[in-house]
């Protein structure tokens, strides 16, 4: 059953209404008349309290549970972080920041640039600091910077700090012997987003779901997509004896690949994750498996509408290409025994037919047929094999 949440001034009209009865009188219709006031306080108590019953019913489940800090008899808490801590998940993955390595320019070959020099990047604003001193004994020396401010107060921290090698990052202030232009060789620590609520949340729900059972794939999983920047990772029974192959999609932003292929740096955090517990001890995978990270790979599907016939063409057309989009980005392997029904790793020309024909008869037009294709070959249904997700790769409406 559902309860309805009265309003103040509906309890208050109630309490008046009883006092009525009770009484056998008209209650006088003035603002400061005593019953009326009395009535308004209590009306007040009572939706006070109903909404701090309500708040503490809603901590109870990880679904509603507030990821804001809570003040009860004096003591602070998080109610979401307090369900991650219960059930071994712990707080959610900090943001990281980027570390680069850089090229100076030496002018003249003479004294130590400091550590702690400053850096900006002046296209986002970031700000970096050398991480040591360096002798300027040379035409050309190198040395390693890391993020630490950022115009959003972030301190550095996130993707925001990474950047690709060949770009410039600027001395903030002129020095002796250096140019202040510097060239970025090489990402040495990728720079991470913290990890969203929501995402953690679903991460508690997952652990409830899917408890470590002393190294079954769940387990696995639950390791493997720790690290911050890691999407999902998918693990399964090398063909070798006594290994385990770990495939692991990053974020776009964490990786800097638009289809969330992961960096050597974030295979070996995933490893480590797997290999050790938050203490560093390794607690974690079977002492005799031997565990393999890779990367995921993508299969590109070209979907062709023909005799696509409608008013307003331009608008169904970027439904079309919404709509097919996002069903191909949420296609991915079904591991039997982890994954949770409905199979989506499937991927059929009836399935993105009924997607196309939804959205067109809804604008009262027609259309003839939908050809799905791959490596240029036309297929009726595809599964997702091993580490393998898809993306679409052109929509043509011919």
């Amino acid at each position: 059953m559902s309860t309805n949440v009265s309003t103040t001034q509906e309890l208050s009209e109630n309490i008046i209404a009883q006092l009525e009865t009770t009484l056998g009188q008209t209650i006088p219709f003035l603002p400061k008349s005593f019953l009326r006031v009395l009535s308004k306080t209590m009306a007040a108590v009572y939706i006070l309290l109903y909404k701090y019953i309500g708040f503490g019913t809603l901590q109870g489940f990880v679904r509603t549970a507030s990821a804001e800090p809570t003040t009860v008899n004096g003591k602070v808490f998080t109610p979401l972080y307090e369900w991650g801590e219960l059930v071994g998940v712990g707080l959610p993955a900090p943001a990281t920041r980027a570390e680069l390595t850089i090229n100076i320019t030496v002018e003249v070959q003479s004294g130590t640039l400091p550590t702690g020099s400053q850096l900006i990047y002046p296209d986002t604003g970031v700000t970096y600091i050398t991480l040591g001193a360096v002798l300027l004994d040379a035409p050309v020396v190198n040395t390693t910077i890391r993020a630490v401010a950022d115009q959003s107060d972030g301190r550095g921290a996130g993707a925001i700090g990474n950047l690709e090698v060949g770009q410039i990052v600027s001395f903030a202030n002129p020095l002796a012997n250096v140019a202040r232009n510097t060239t970025v060789t090489a990402q040495v620590v990728t720079g991470s987003d913290g990890e969203a609520i929501e995402v953690y949340r679903q991460r508690v729900l997952n652990r409830f779901r899917q408890r470590p059972q002393g190294g079954a794939l769940t387990d696995y999983k639950l390791w493997g997509e720790e690290p911050a920047g890691i999407v999902t990772v998918y693990p399964y029974r090398s063909n070798c004896p006594g290994q385990v192959d770990v495939y692991v999609e990053a974020t776009p932003e964490s990786s800097g690949d638009p289809d969330g292929f992961p960096t050597n740096a974030q295979l070996q955090e995933v490893l480590d994750s797997i290999n050790f517990n938050e203490a560093g001890l390794a607690s974690r995978r079977p002492v005799g498996a031997l565990v393999n990270t890779f990367s995921i790979s993508r299969t590109s599907f070209d979907v062709t509408v023909t005799g696509l016939v409608v008013d307003d063409a331009a608008t169904v057309q970027a439904q079309i290409i919404a709509a097919v989009t996002d069903y191909f980005l949420e296609r991915e392997p079904f591991l039997v025994g982890l994954s949770v029904p409905p199979r989506i790793d499937r991927i059929t020309v009836t399935s993105i037919g009924g997607l196309v024909d939804s959205i067109v008869s809804a604008s009262n037009g027609i259309f003839s047929s939908v050809i799905l294709l791959q490596a240029a070959t036309s297929i009726n249904t595809y599964t997702l094999g091993v580490g393998e997700e898809s993306k679409v790769g052109t929509i043509l409406f011919i």
